[in-house]
């Protein structure tokens, strides 16, 4: 401490004393803290150095409520809920389906959709998963976890007897190595398949760093009859019973829509309107 602050602070201590108010002051009362959960490796969403859309979202959320933001990182695999949200570790997670059962959502913030990524060379892009040409394409999907279960491009596939000139990437992959899921997008830059069918914010983000050019277009239509949607609201997760922290995020949401558009454009996030009536 310089001369001059002790100073100051020894003046602030003796004007106390004069006053008759004592030289203890009153504690301050502990700064309120915004405890989130994520993945440390697994952009665009989050990682560890914090440069993930999600970590751009909370320091957002965190600044609008006056908190402190802390991270409790925990690998997005199976079981992440249960070890994370629900186990009391932290407060919120970023980045869940809205429609998930096992959190209390927030209102949705983005929509997003699955969509094709191939090189331009494949013209027209394909939009469609009855597009004849998906019949001789190598195809790309994400698969989850090591009992290879598939996501809703897989099953819409599989559905029309579109198998074996399909390849799995499983979205856990090697988590020694950065980014794990955005193997299938680099596999396809490689030229190693010709197409692949992936959530949004993956291929908007990894697309353009390959070497090539790669083109999205959103898969059409939104869903594959009732039970294979491929169009998400995406909305943040508190414990179920925190509805006053819910509603304080919402209206976060309401406030920071601009800014929140702004910073998942500025990650290629493809985003979705909603249809009238959802």
């Amino acid at each position: 401490m310089s001369r001059l602050a002790r100073g100051v602070h020894w003046m602030v201590l003796v004007s106390i004393a004069a006053a008759g108010v004592g030289s203890a002051q009153r504690p301050q009362a502990p700064a309120r803290v915004l405890r989130v959960c994520a993945d440390p490796n697994n952009l665009p969403f989050s990682n560890e150095r914090r440069e993930g859309f999600e970590n751009r979202l909370a320091e957002l959320v965190a600044r609008d409520l006056g908190a402190r933001l802390e991270y409790v990182w925990w690998a997005q695999r199976r079981g992440f809920i249960r070890n994370t949200l629900a186990a009391g570790e932290c407060d919120v997670v970023f980045g869940v389906p809205s429609r998930l059962e096992r959190v209390l959502p927030t209102a949705p913030y983005l929509r997003s959709s699955y969509v094709f990524v191939s090189r331009d060379t494949i013209a027209p892009p394909i939009t469609s998963l009855d597009d004849p040409r998906l019949r001789t394409l190598r195809i790309g999907v994400h698969l989850i976890g090591d009992d290879y279960t598939n996501t809703p491009p897989a099953h819409a596939l599989a559905r029309r007897g579109i198998v074996r000139n399909v390849a799995g990437y499983t979205i856990y992959g090697d988590y020694s190595e950065p980014n794990p899921p955005a193997r299938i997008i680099e596999a396809l830059g490689r030229g190693e398949i010709d197409v692949a069918i992936v959530w949004g914010p993956f291929a908007g983000y990894f697309a353009p760093r390959q070497r090539v050019p790669l083109r999205i277009t959103p898969v059409s239509p939104a869903s594959d009859g009732p039970a294979i949607p491929f169009q998400f609201d995406i909305s943040l997760g508190v414990r179920h019973g925190d509805d006053s922290l819910r509603s304080e995020l919402d209206a976060v949401l309401i406030r920071r829509k601009g800014q929140i558009r702004r910073i998942l454009a500025g990650y290629g996030v493809p985003m979705i309107e909603a249809a009238s009536g959802d």
